[in-house]
Parts: structure tokens; C-alpha cells; sequence
């Protein structure tokens, strides 16, 4: 199945996670007596301008990313400090894989007709290929990059800020840049105090913080 665009889940989030954050950053100037109904969000910002970002590594998100290529997953797991759980072509049969096309690749016909034609031989090659008993794990060699690879990822918000600042920028790559936009505006609303400060270019799908100088 042709696939166009990939779609985010939030799974899972530090509950409270700003005061939480708030506390942990308190803690490290003995403030705690400082802290009220909504002392966060300045709190948070202001160490964020400071460059106090450890604070933030106590709080964590967890996303599902459907729909993404293995050539979106090869660059993102690049993230060391993130933890990933991924589709295995090791031991998942791919006979029947979904494939993402490029949108460059999707607007030209004859460029559309090229890549879908490749998948289909792709597809019929692996099936050969299961068909000789040939193990899955070998078989995989002759899948294209453009395979969807679900995967969940996890990271500690210092992290995701990280993820973001280098994968929105304008010379990232199209589909890393869709895929973190999702998470960039789920954590928006989650987190606003860690993450609202990354302003959003919907026209060319870019985001730049304007705390971090």
C-alpha cells in the first residue's frame, strides 16, 4: 500500500512533568519555597534562556510514528540519548510491506510510475526469495529504504528540544521534519512552559526556538 504521510501518538508523558521540572530546578537553588500554582512556566523559561537544561531531562515523552520510512528511522535513531523499539524485517514477514513516496517523487507521473514499478519488484523479489526458503533475515537485503517501519520512540525533553532544533531546521530532511512537527505540537500542548518556545513556520514546515540564542 502507498503511504503519503506519517502519523504521531502520543503514548506516554511525564504526568505533572513541569512541576516536577520546576522542583527539580528549585531544588538545585534551594527555592522550593518559591513554588505556587503556576510558578513554573516562568520558572522553566527563564532556565531555558539561562542555559539550565538538565533540569528537563526529569521529565519524558513516548511516541508511536505509523506510517514513516526505514530512511526516516535510519536518521532518527541517530539520537543516541533516545530509546527506540522497532519494527524487525528480522523477523516480521514483509511480503505484503507499505511504502512511503516522497512527495517530489508522487507529483511527477512518470517519476511516480519508476518508484511504484521498483516496489513492485522489490516485493516480488522478497517473495521469490521466501518462497526458496530463504530465512527472513536474508531475504530482507532486497527491501528498499522506502519500507514503512513502525517504531516507538522515547526521549527526556531536554532531548526532544534537541531533536527539534536540529531536525526542523530548513535543511532537514522532509519527512524527519513532518515527523517531529507532530511531536513539537503534542508536546506544545502538553509541556507549553518546555516547548512553546519554538516558533512554527507551517508554510515550510520548520520551527526555530526564540529562547536559545
Amino acid at each position: 500500500m502507498e503511504i503519503y504521510s506519517p502519523n504521531v501518538t502520543l503514548l506516554a508523558i511525564t504526568p505533572n512533568a513541569e512541576k516536577l521540572i520546576e522542583e527539580a530546578g528549585r531544588t538545585c537553588y534551594l527555592s522550593l519555597d518559591r513554588m505556587t500554582n503556576g510558578s513554573e512556566a516562568n520558572f522553566i523559561r527563564r532556565c531555558i534562556m539561562n542555559g539550565h537544561h538538565s533540569i528537563l531531562e526529569h521529565a519524558s515523552a513516548s511516541f508511536r510514528v505509523l506510517g514513516a520510512s526505514r530512511a526516516f528511522t535510519h536518521q532518527m535513531v541517530r539520537h543516541r540519548l533516545a530509546s527506540f523499539s522497532q519494527q524487525s524485517q528480522r523477523y516480521v514477514n514483509e511480503e505484503e510491506f507499505n511504502f512511503i513516496i516522497p512527495p517530489s517523487i508522487a507529483a511527477d507521473n512518470e517519476a511516480k510510475a519508476i518508484f511504484t514499478d521498483f516496489m513492485e519488484q522489490a516485493r516480488i523479489a522478497y517473495k521469490k526469495l521466501r518462497e526458496l526458503s530463504i530465512k527472513k533475515e536474508d531475504a530482507r537485503f532486497v527491501l528498499p529504504n522506502a519500507l514503512e517501519s513502525q517504531i516507538v520512540i522515547s526521549a527526556n525533553f531536554r532531548e526532544w528540544r534537541h531533536i527539534f532544533s536540529l531536525r526542523l531546521e530548513k535543511a532537514a530532511q522532509w519527512e524527519i521534519r513532518s515527523v517531529c512537527m507532530q511531536m513539537l505540537k503534542i508536546l506544545q500542548d502538553a509541556a507549553p512552559s518546555v516547548f512553546s518556545d519554538f516558533i512554527i513556520d507551517e508554510a515550510t514546515c520548520t520551527a526555530k526556538s526564540n529562547l536559545i540564542k
